[in-house]
């Protein structure tokens, strides 16, 4: 077992303690994330709201590890972030964490298979188990016909389903979506959100999304909104 990692799962699959994050703008400090406290449950959808520049990206960047809070704690699957160092921060976000972004970023030059097959390889899952989660997740999504395509020849919407299903096959506690459906249609937008309703149950994940949009917080069990450095659940 690595240092950093932990197969116990949970009730909470991210807790939020006394959270603080501060930046330097000048000669002032500009406060953030103000004691923020929270805990999202396994297999919900967790919707966060606000303005621009109100912090949530700063928070996702905290959730994911990519960042470190100046107070308070970070846990994730039973893991408090911010007593990890870099290399186990890292294996938590290989075995723990998927990521969804506005831009889907695919690696270009790999088939959609090839894509999806990248995270199992970063956690040495190879052979009949790699071919048996990627037939199984892109049956799943609708998108077993599209196994050799390159990412240039899909469409915005089987781009990002694509990149839902890379978030989730090597079986994440959590997945972070930054804006998902931000470059989409609203055609398009209702087909991946359908995908997404069904993360927390089928994929038995937590889902934290950081959206702008009404059409994504319908489908969230629970709605946050980060205001003047506060996380307030609506």
């Amino acid at each position: 077992m690595q240092p950093g990692y932990n197969d116990k799962p949970a009730d909470a699959t991210v807790r939020l303690t006394g959270v603080e994050k501060s930046y330097a703008e000048g000669m002032q400090k500009r406060i953030v994330l103000n004691n923020i406290n929270a805990e999202f449950p396994h297999c919900r959808f967790i919707v966060i709201q606000g303005r621009s520049g109100s912090g949530k990206s700063t928070l996702l960047n905290l959730l994911g590890g990519l960042d470190l809070p100046d107070r308070g704690e970070v846990i994730i699957h039973g893991q408090q972030i911010n007593r990890l160092d870099e290399y186990q921060r890292t294996m938590l976000r290989r075995r723990r964490i998927g990521f969804v972004f506005q831009f889907i970023h695919l690696i270009p030059t790999l088939t959609v298979a090839e894509n999806l097959a990248f995270p199992l390889e970063l956690n040495h899952i190879n052979g009949a188990e790699a071919r048996y989660r990627i037939e199984a997740i892109l049956t799943d999504f609708d998108l077993h016909d599209r196994m050799d395509a390159f990412p240039d020849q899909l469409s915005g919407g089987e781009q990002q389903r694509v990149a839902i299903a890379r978030a989730v096959i090597h079986t994440p506690a959590v997945v972070l979506a930054d804006e998902p459906t931000g470059n989409l249609d609203r055609t398009t937008e209702r087909q991946v959100l359908a995908v997404m309703q069904q993360l927390p149950a089928r994929h038995k994940v937590t889902v934290v999304c950081v959206t702008h949009s009404p059409e994504v917080a319908a489908i969230a069990d629970e709605i946050y909104r980060l205001d003047g450095g506060n996380l307030l659940r609506t």
